[in-house]
Formats: structure tokens, C-alpha cells, sequence
């Protein structure tokens, strides 16, 4: 990476503006570059590049002028993060023999005692009853990367039944399918390679949804691009897309 000229040093100021009841933050940094850049991090923060020359009241236009699409961005993470957690147990239903002692966590779009699923599937011993420690502050760190492993192994098995028929209709097939955690991205593919890799925290959501992804993904081997071809041929071999690209921007509930 080039580095900046004697007396071009960047510089970085952090600007703010508001979207409805919401403040943003951007940090903005001036480099040797041509236009204003606004990146949105898969943690949460927002970026801008300008122009070394580029006053700090044009990035704050530019800046107000985004606000709205940085919000839907911002959305789309904090979705993509609320598919992963764990119900904390003030969130069970009043009353319930669950409500005072065990989380809970989504599987397949259906909300389960954590612990007994962990321990269905190998991930915590059978005697473990959720009554010590882990219940609590270190110990749910624990139980929310088990149940990531879960979220992982349940997608490797789920794709397979799910993917082979719509290859076999569609009459593509995907060269390799990968399960990965992914903070912004429900699935990806190399059209060029047929690579295709999948959220594997569609596990929370109904298996509905991963069918849909998996489609969309194959659609990408026939048209690369989200053009009106790629759309219609969606359409076809996913019906439900729209319907089921809207429950994917939401928190699974």
C-alpha cells in the first residue's frame, strides 16, 4: 500500500449525524483518494475516506445524506448478531418451569431449552442440568459458542437434503459447499469457481430460509449478477424469495 506524501499525513476527525432517534458516529480520515468512501464494519462502526483537499462540512453532508442507508446497514448486522444469542431466561415465558433457570435459543426457527439441545447433540454432558455456574456471566459465552458449533453442524447436515434437489431442478450444482459464520452475509458464491458458502446461523431461522439462500446462491451459477434475468429466474425456482428475504432481515423470532 502506498504511503501518504511528505506533508499529506492522514488525518482523521470523527463526525455525527442523526437518523430518526439514532446517532451515528463516522470516523473520517483524509487520503490520497479521488471521492468520498463510507463503509459500514461488520462490527458495528462507520468509516469514511475523503479527498485530502475535502472540507470536513462536505463529509458531513455526505455524511447526513447517508444516514438512512448506514441505519438499514446497521439493521442488517444487528439482525445478523440477534440470530445468534441466546434467550436469557427473564425472556422465557412467565411462568414456565424454564423461565427462572435455563436459556433458551432458537433451532430451526423453533425457540428450545438450550441445554437440552446442546446435550441431544453431543455438545454437553447428559447429567449437565444448567444449574451451576454456566448459567451465568462467563459461562453463557460458553453455551453461545456451543451453540454456534450447533448452528454449524446442523447446516452441514441440513444442506445436503436441501441443496441436491433444487441442483437437480436447476441443473447446476456447486462445485463446493462451505458452512461458515458470517456477520453480514446470509451466503456467498464464486460463480467463477461454483464455491458456494453458507450462514450457517440460518440454523435459528426456519429451514424455509436456508432453502431460499441455497437457491439464491444457485441462481448466481446461471446469472452472476441481481439483474431482471436473475430475479425472474429466482422467482421460478423460489417462489416464496421475497416473502422469505424479509423474514431474514429480522431477528428470528
Amino acid at each position: 500500500m502506498p504511503s501518504s506524501a511528505p506533508g499529506h499525513a492522514a488525518r482523521t476527525a470523527v463526525i455525527t449525524t442523526t437518523c430518526g432517534s439514532r446517532s451515528i458516529q463516522a470516523a473520517v480520515t483524509r487520503k490520497r483518494v479521488k471521492n468520498l468512501n463510507l463503509r459500514v464494519h461488520a462490527d458495528g462502526t462507520v468509516t469514511m475516506s475523503i479527498p485530502m483537499r475535502t472540507s470536513i462540512a462536505r463529509a458531513q453532508d455526505f455524511l447526513d445524506r447517508k444516514a438512512p442507508w448506514i441505519v438499514q446497514r446497521l439493521e442488517r448486522i444487528e439482525a445478523a448478531r440477534g440470530s445468534r444469542g441466546i434467550i436469557h431466561p427473564a425472556a422465557a415465558p412467565a411462568g414456565s418451569a424454564d423461565a427462572a433457570t435455563k436459556p433458551r435459543m432458537l433451532l430451526w426457527g423453533e425457540e428450545v431449552d438450550a441445554y437440552s439441545a446442546l446435550q441431544k447433540h453431543g455438545l454437553l454432558p447428559e447429567v449437565f442440568d444448567g444449574t451451576d455456574s454456566d448459567a451465568t456471566g462467563a459461562g453463557v459465552d460458553r453455551l453461545q459458542r456451543l451453540v454456534d458449533i450447533l448452528y454449524k453442524q446442523e447446516v452441514a447436515r441440513a444442506l445436503p437434503q436441501v441443496a441436491r434437489p433444487l441442483e437437480s431442478v436447476m441443473g447446476v450444482a456447486a462445485s463446493r459447499w462451505q458452512v461458515r459464520t458470517m456477520k453480514t452475509r446470509w451466503g456467498s458464491c464464486t460463480p467463477k469457481t461454483a464455491a458456494i458458502r453458507i450462514n450457517s446461523q440460518l440454523a435459528a431461522y426456519p429451514i424455509e430460509c436456508l432453502s431460499f439462500v441455497v437457491a439464491h446462491e444457485l441462481v448466481h451459477l446461471m446469472e452472476p449478477s441481481h439483474n431482471a434475468r436473475f430475479h425472474m429466474l429466482l422467482d421460478v425456482y423460489c417462489p416464496r424469495n421475497r416473502e422469505l428475504a424479509a423474514q431474514l432481515k429480522h431477528a428470528p423470532a
